[in-house]
């Protein structure tokens, strides 16, 4: 049942305007008598709807409004008053109230405007966890020029339905790019089958990938379809390619060039209509050298290769991977929103990540999270090992000198935009620009707006 506050400075209008709304919605209901109670219950209950009496000492309904905003809390509110001052009503409602109500109003009214808001506050959740599903699968959160570069090239390719092979660092999203080609080709509808090859028992390699008659082997009792007839139509991922055996290898090449196979067991041909895509995080030219990977075999796969850019290369993402992740985290654990300071963000954005890229700050971002109690996340509560100072330029050689001047101007306005509130005239006063116009074309050309 849901749970509804209802906060009054006036007890006994409180408990009776509490017993009233339980008897006629039958909902369940809590009181708070001011401001400062209201949000110490929202902070540690699980409130469903809030109505807030606007005049009352100290901490007003205006201050909670303000409060509920600052902490990010989608609760919503219906403001109710005795003045008949419906100014102050319409105030409220700027300030983020759902509605508002005369105390004089009929309870059955009251429980219905209440129903409405608990729907509207269901909805609002339903479209934020969908949000959250979109922007979980894409690999393309951040601005800098590397990623733009990126989603160039998969919308370069997304509907030819030639093999990808996608390279980059462990933890870079080699898997989430290629979801977004999935998502961007010919087929999006179509299944989308991810196989790890190194996570797969060699002995069960074949069978995982091509499938199986029933006797094939000892525990096939009946006839198992593979990864390539499984994804039909759409895409199959074969992520860490590299580990791939030699004589599976040899097999897969043969699956390619051919667009058929025969299960394990079995002489009947099943031809096969999926994309492929591929990705390592090995370098294939040394694997290739070494006699580890089939040359053959590479050439079929490169014949579009994407490079996934390691976090360090674009570290002018950090702060909105970091905002991303703590909404995540609070949501997945039921915590409230978490914000984190500046200085915090400045240790994020100077560290390599070298270990593991998006998926080691994520990890760290949810460190953070359980490390601390209080709704603002500071440096000392960055892990350890993360602290430490400014990247050393002379290890960020794979960008050009272009590319990593533009990715400092970028880290530059950034921060100086985030330490002025994205106040544009201040901001552009402390860079030392002519006028705000200025500022504004030089965020023009790096696709800087103000978040959200």
């Amino acid at each position: 049942m849901p749970m509804i506050l209802i906060v009054d400075d006036v007890a006994p209008m409180a408990q009776q305007y509490a017993y009233d709304v339980k008897r006629v919605g039958g909902f369940d209901t809590m009181v708070a008598h001011d401001g400062n109670e209201a949000l110490d219950v929202l902070q540690r209950e699980a409130v469903d709807c809030v109505v807030l009496d606007l005049e009352m000492p100290g901490l007003d309904g205006f201050g909670v409004l303000r409060a509920l905003r600052e902490r990010g809390a989608d609760t919503p509110v219906i403001v109710y008053t005795g003045t008949g001052n419906y100014d102050r009503c319409i105030e409220a409602i700027k300030l983020g109230a759902y509605s508002f109500i005369d105390k004089a109003e009929p309870m059955e009214r009251v429980v219905r405007e209440i129903a409405n808001a608990l729907e509207r506050g269901q909805l609002v959740s339903q479209v934020k966890m969908l949000r959250r599903q979109l922007v979980a699968d894409s690999a393309l959160r951040g601005t800098s020029q590397p990623m733009e570069d990126l989603r160039e090239a998969i919308a370069r390719v997304a509907k030819i339905p030639s093999p990808v092979l996608i390279v980059g660092e462990s933890g870079s999203g080699k898997e989430l790019v290629a979801r977004d080609l999935h998502r961007s080709g010919a087929n999006p509808d179509a299944p989308f089958v991810a196989i790890n090859c190194a996570a797969l028992p060699e002995s069960l390699v074949e069978s995982e990938l091509f499938g199986h008659e029933r006797g094939a082997f000892t525990g096939a009792h009946a006839m198992r379809k593979g990864a390539f007839e499984a994804a039909g139509d759409g895409t199959l991922f074969l992520d860490e390619i590299g580990e791939l055996q030699m004589p599976v290898q040899a097999k897969l090449l043969r699956v390619l060039e051919q667009r058929q196979l025969s299960r394990v067991g079995g002489n009947r041909i099943v031809p096969i209509r999926a994309r492929v895509i591929a990705a390592t995080n090995r370098d294939l030219d040394h694997e290739v050298e070494a006699n580890r990977f089939r040359q053959d075999l590479y050439f079929r796969l490169n014949v579009h290769v994407l490079l996934v850019p390691p976090l360090r290369d674009r570290r002018s993402d950090v702060p909105d991977l970091v905002r991303y992740f703590l909404a995540d985290t609070c949501d997945r654990f039921g915590m409230r929103p978490k914000q984190i300071d500046a200085a915090a963000l400045d240790s994020l954005e100077a560290y390599e990540w070298r270990k593991n890229n998006v998926r080691e700050l994520r990890n760290a971002v949810e460190r953070m999270v359980i490390a601390t109690d209080d709704d603002l996340i500071r440096s000392e509560h960055v892990p350890r090992e993360v602290r430490g100072g400014p990247p050393d330029p002379s290890e960020n050689v794979s960008q050009s000198f272009k590319d990593q001047k533009a990715e400092a101007e970028r880290r530059i306005l950034l921060q100086a935009l985030e330490q002025n509130d994205w106040h544009i005239t201040r901001t552009a006063k402390v860079l030392g620009l002519a006028d705000h116009a200025s500022l504004l074309k030089i965020m023009k050309r790096h696709d800087l707006e103000k978040p959200d």
